[in-house]
């Protein structure tokens, strides 16, 4: 008995002794490698870097210099597309199981929501009392008469083109005739209406700048012309209707250039801000979308009636695939009711159009 219980306490001893030692060790080392592996909140830290990056890009867009290459300006004229980066951003930290990013992303996204959220749905807001179109009908426009055509089956009361030639305007003035008995052309720029029109002058958008900008004669501004005002007359009271072609963004050396755009952005704020009649509108293609921080004078004083009643983003340019939206209509003293962009022509941009209630 004494041996057998000698024997049992010995194994019994052993037993334990060997199981305590044994699964502690084990348990520390186990513990030690999941220390030693980044957590939930310690991976993919550079995605959280992204994250918070892009966020505070979109927060503070206003404040990336443009004097560098003109990027202010390439970044706001695109800043709707950023939040393409947040799913991506969001599948590499669901594939990294990283809290830290998932967490991250809520920055991008409300900052993204906060510029772009009221433009996701349909705000139009029923029939308008007139209806106006604005396209860039391009200058290489191999179907002028076509585009002419598609136009006029649009229904506007007012159309406004730009980027006119010589030679297409003749076919413009043939082709819209019967529905548009009153027009008017002043350089590159044109409006077309069923109502009648006065008082119709050109704009200066400050194209011609330099010391022998004096100099050119009346004739070559003439031709050149790339804004007009003119009052189309309604049975509401007159409308002030202002047709724009601002000068193009380049792509130079020195970086992205909008110096013409800009002098001229800033030309049309100040024929607004001096306009006498109380409802304005403004179409045109102005090379800018209306978060470029060029256009905030202009903005300061017209609203856009896409932003206002429209479906979407309305991206007009290029018509191929559009990835902004530069062609505008911007109004003071009257109420856009519906905004939308029309079917492609032979242009390279997309005809835009609105109505509005007085």
């Amino acid at each position: 008995m004494d041996g057998t219980s000698g024997t049992g306490t010995i194994s019994g001893t052993g037993g334990t002794g060997g199981v305590n030692g044994t699964g502690g060790t084990s348990r520390v080392r186990r513990a030690a490698r999941a220390l030693a592996r980044p957590g939930p909140w310690r991976r993919a830290r550079v995605t959280a870097v992204l994250a918070l990056s892009l966020g505070l890009l979109m927060l503070l867009h206003a404040e990336i210099p443009d004097r560098v290459w003109g990027i202010g300006s390439l970044v706001e004229t695109f800043l709707p597309w950023f939040g393409l980066f947040v799913p991506v951003l969001l599948a590499r930290a669901l594939w990294r199981r990283s809290a830290v990013a998932t967490v991250a992303l809520v920055l991008p996204v409300v900052a993204w929501l906060n510029l772009f959220g009221g433009l996701l749905g349909d705000r139009s807001q029923g029939v308008g009392d007139l209806t106006l179109v604005s396209h860039n009908v391009s200058a290489g426009n191999p179907d002028p008469a076509g585009t002419a055509r598609d136009l006029a089956a649009s229904g506007a009361d007012v159309l406004a083109l730009e980027e006119l030639t010589p030679r297409a305007s003749v076919t413009y003035e043939k082709e819209l005739a019967t529905a548009y008995p009153y027009h008017a052309v002043l350089g590159t720029v044109g409006v077309w209406s069923r109502l009648p029109l006065s008082g119709t002058r050109a704009v200066d958008t400050a194209m011609d700048v330099g010391p022998l900008a004096d100099r050119l004669p009346a004739a070559v501004r003439a031709a050149t012309n790339r804004a007009l005002r003119t009052t189309v007359t309604t049975d509401r009271g007159p409308l002030a209707v202002y047709v724009a072609h601002l000068g193009s963004v380049r792509v130079l050396p020195s970086g992205f250039g909008t110096g013409d755009r800009d002098r001229g952005a800033r030309a049309l704020a100040e024929a607004v801000a001096a306009e006498p009649d109380r409802r304005v509108v403004l179409l045109g293609d102005l090379n800018g979308t209306t978060d470029d921080r060029a256009f905030t004078a202009l903005t300061a004083r017209l609203r856009s009636a896409q932003d206002a009643a429209g479906s979407g983003f309305g991206f007009s340019w290029p018509a191929g695939f559009p990835v902004a939206r530069i062609d505008q209509i911007l109004v003071r003293g009257v109420r856009p009711t519906k905004a939308w962009v029309l079917p492609a022509t032979g242009s390279d941009h997309l005809p835009v159009g609105a109505s509005v209630s007085w």
